[in-house]
């Protein structure tokens, strides 16, 4: 008998995400693009599009958007069956202005009411990765304890839990978020973080100067922009350089990044060619204005890579 395929499970929120689809500002352009847009499902929708099993569970408000960011998410083949309809609090809203940057309306949404129910209601009982990110620490207080209960309860069952940092400057400073997401990274078993952003977190430079501060994570990418990642590990350093590609909007693409890795993990793919993998998955996030790929065919690299 074949074994099960591996399960990934991405919890966090999700909000409706409104751009311009031409790339004009939010005052000139004629025509929008409505989308969901949040890190752990986008995590899971690139992982579903690799051939992973994956699944979201967040809240979402019992709204028009909450209708609309569930079909959409569902589309993208993750299972949704973990989203819990909140009917007291909405789904979140942000707007993205090319060249004047992201703006939020989440205050008081539906998943900021994440809490320890939410977390030991999680199916865990078949899942191999858990993908949790440091964006739901900054929520609210209770979302922050769904975290870490959350994390409590995979590791106590045996499940990888995998971490992006993803801290988010808008939501709290970094003088308070550095050290609630190093101690949330060292639980992690893999940690996924930008090096420019454990700079600002943590004051570390360079990436060797990370894995200083986070020595016994089995799994630490750290990623370098337009550079490439580095993973530490048992098999040392690793480092794979980026794609080049032409960069319409960088939102989502750390996000692509982890589920092509994390796709790549769960095949059982060295740890190279995970962050190959990972680099493909961002550089076609890179060349879109939404948070997601909407065009479902792979490249040839990923062709090879991930078959």
């Amino acid at each position: 008998m074949a074994a099960p395929a591996p399960v990934l499970l991405a919890v966090g929120e999700t909000m409706a995400m409104l751009a311009p689809s031409d790339g004009e500002g939010v005052t000139d352009a004629a025509v929008f693009l409505l989308d969901a847009g949040g890190a752990e499902s986008n995590v899971a929708a690139h992982a579903a599009a690799l051939g992973v099993t994956a699944r979201w569970a967040s809240r979402l408000g019992t709204d028009a958007l909450g209708d609309r960011v569930l079909r959409q998410v569902s589309a993208r083949g993750v299972d949704i069956a973990g989203v819990v309809r909140d009917e007291r609090h909405p789904t979140g809203l942000y707007v993205k202005d090319p060249g004047r940057g992201v703006r939020y309306y989440r205050a008081g949404s539906a998943a900021a009411h994440l809490g320890v129910r939410d977390a030991a209601a999680l199916r865990l009982d078949d899942v191999d990765v858990l993908h949790v990110s440091g964006i739901t620490a900054a929520l609210s207080p209770s979302a922050r304890e769904f975290l870490d209960a959350a994390m409590t309860r995979a590791r106590a069952l045996g499940v990888t839990v995998s971490f992006d940092v993803n801290h988010r400057a808008a939501l709290w400073p970094a003088a308070d978020a550095g050290p609630v997401l190093a101690a949330l990274a060292a639980r992690a078993d893999i940690v996924f973080v930008g090096r420019d952003e454990a700079e600002t977190l943590w004051q570390t430079p360079r990436d060797d100067d990370v894995r200083r501060l986070l020595p016994t994570i089995p799994e630490l990418v750290v990623k370098d922009g337009d550079v490439g990642a580095t993973v530490f590990a048992d098999a040392g350093r690793v480092f794979v350089p980026a794609l080049r590609v032409e960069v319409l909007d960088a939102v989502g693409a750390g996000d692509a990044f982890a589920g092509g890795y994390l796709a790549a993990r769960a095949r059982g793919l060295d740890v190279a060619d995970r962050l190959a993998a990972g680099h493909a998955r961002a550089a076609l996030t890179l060349r879109t204005y939404g948070d997601s790929i909407h065009d479902p065919t792979p490249s040839p690299y990923l062709d090879r890579t991930l078959a």
